[in-house]
């Protein structure tokens, strides 16, 4: 479910042309993230299924990865029409994530 990211121009346009986009930051030495992204997979897919949502290997994108301030890994960013409504970093809750995210996306989402 998740698209891996290709390019910085990727990243930008997908934020730019998709009104929900959830950015999944990891590398392949962090245990943390391999057990997390399946969670954070199987709660948009459950949850949020117009979210849009990109996998960046910070290793890969070091540029990327400091340019948005991501310091720890794992780190989810939520945009909404464009903006950082959402950043969570190492651990957290899967429901109170999900919480945190249906109020933004119910709003965008029903009219």
């Amino acid at each position: 479910m998740f698209s891996e990211l290709m390019s910085h121009d990727q990243l930008e346009v997908t934020i730019s042309e998709n009104p929900a986009v959830l950015v999944y930051f990891s590398n392949e030495s962090c245990s943390v993230c391999k057990s997390l992204k399946p969670k954070v997979e199987e709660l948009v897919k459950q949850n949020f299924d117009k979210m849009k949502t990109l996998s960046i290997n910070a290793d890969s994108f070091p540029a990327i990865t400091g340019q948005y301030r991501i310091f720890t890994l794992p780190a989810i960013l939520v945009f909404f029409n464009g903006k950082e409504t959402i950043r969570k970093v190492r651990n957290f809750s899967i429901r109170e994530f999900g919480d945190e995210l249906q109020r933004p996306y119910s709003i965008l989402f029903t009219s």
